[in-house]
């Protein structure tokens, strides 16, 4: 990794100071990958996050090269139970950010990194992986999730959303390249601020997966377990199938709900640790997934180990899953409503035609989604940023950021 890390340095000019922005860093998952990828292709950086709670080991395994600056917010006793709730800071907390001291800005944003205060001739690449969900199409889900109706609590959530939406809009045409990490996200980014944008699928690491053609005979689910994930129609899906057993791995603030609607052919396993996540998922009949993911990496990890996956036919899955009936070497079956009755359809349709979804063809769909493509198409739309401002050289009348 480090010989290719060194390789990607020197193609995208080493002697450019680079700023990259990104939302935040709570824990090591998709967004924070995508982070550490960024990273690796420039040989020194400085990284500007709002929050950051990443752990000394994983900061030197993925982020050796980088220096972190965080919000002021950052200090506060006990942030990291909170910090969500503090969305309507965040804006303002992410323009006091001084990046204009370096030669070019790239911004990994799903909500706020985007609208990094930056000069008209600073070239910013932006990374989108997801217009801000909350505050658009899925503010309605979220308030129903949160049981915020129309009383003093739910208008103020309402009249905070609305003024993020703005911002949001205001903020939308400041990069001036737009990748998006889905063609799901592309369309939204369309729909939402007019823009185009191209997909630069987020990277997977699929060579810290073996195939295993060798399934056990249990389904797992597997992401953080939030409300939007819809791990609780999995579960009451196979609650009507008692024959069949699922294994849900993860954490999240729904831990306790949804341990509370499994019956006794659910299990929970928690956190692992990745080595053991990834045998989970390798051994598994299936993965099942009933959210919208914007892209969802955990489906082309299952893939990267000959996993097949049933899925939600919304949002990523779309880009990942090669859905049987429908394509040659299929990989998987894409369900099309978010219901337990679609679910438990979906599972007996797997099981009736598992044999077509060979682990080999799983596997092989998955290196579409290598690091190796993900850091070669960043390195072109970076050289693309630079040649907009019409250089393709570090910017020499640009101010170094101290060290």
């Amino acid at each position: 990794m480090l010989g290719a890390s060194n390789t990607a340095a020197e193609t995208c000019a080493p002697d450019v100071s680079v700023a990259i922005v990104h939302d935040w860093c709570p824990a090591f998952r998709g967004g924070e990958r995508v982070l550490s990828e960024l990273c690796r292709l420039f040989p020194a950086v400085d990284v500007f996050t709002l929050f950051d709670f990443l752990p000394p080991d994983v900061k030197a395994d993925h982020f050796a090269n980088a220096t972190f600056h965080t919000s002021p917010v950052n200090r506060l006793p006990k942030v990291e139970k909170f910090y969500r709730s503090l969305f309507f800071l965040c804006p303002f907390l992410i323009e006091q950010f001084d990046v204009t001291g370096h030669d070019v800005v790239i911004s990994s944003s799903a909500a706020f990194a985007r609208g990094v205060l930056t000069r008209p001739d600073q070239p910013h690449l932006c990374y989108v992986h997801s217009p801000i969900r909350y505050a658009w199409d899925e503010q309605f889900s979220y308030l129903a999730q949160g049981r915020l109706g129309f009383g003093p609590m739910g208008l103020l959530f309402r009249y905070l959303l609305h003024n993020l939406r703005t911002w949001d809009t205001r903020t939308a045409h400041g990069p001036d390249v737009m990748l998006a990490n889905s063609t799901y996200v592309r369309a939204r980014i369309r729909h939402i601020y007019g823009r185009d944008a191209e997909v630069v699928f987020p990277p997977v690491a699929v060579d810290e997966f073996d195939l295993v053609v060798d399934k056990d005979d249990y389904y797992v689910t597997a992401s953080f377990l939030a409300p939007y994930k819809r791990t609780d129609l999995v579960i009451r899906a196979f609650g009507a199938m008692p024959h069949r057993r699922l294994v849900v791995v993860g954490e999240g603030q729904q831990s306790r709900t949804l341990r509370a609607l499994a019956g006794p052919n659910v299990s929970f396993t928690g956190y692992l640790p990745r080595r053991d996540y990834i045998a989970m998922v390798a051994q598994a009949r299936a993965l099942v997934f009933a959210g919208c993911e914007d892209f969802g990496i955990a489906l082309a990890e299952a893939q990267a180990c000959g996993t097949p996956l049933i899925a939600f036919g919304r949002g990523g899955a779309r880009d990942i899953v090669r859905p049987f009936g429908a394509a040659d070497a299929p990989t998987g079956i894409l369900f099309e409503h978010q219901t337990v009755a679609a679910i438990v359809e979906a599972v007996e349709h797997f099981e009736g035609n598992r044999r077509s979804m060979a682990p080999e063809a799983c596997r092989q769909n998955a290196l579409r989604f290598s690091a190796d493509r993900f850091r070669r198409e960043i390195r072109e739309a970076f050289f693309r940023t630079l040649a907009i401002h019409g250089t393709g050289a570090p910017l020499a009348s640009s101010p170094r950021m101290p060290r």
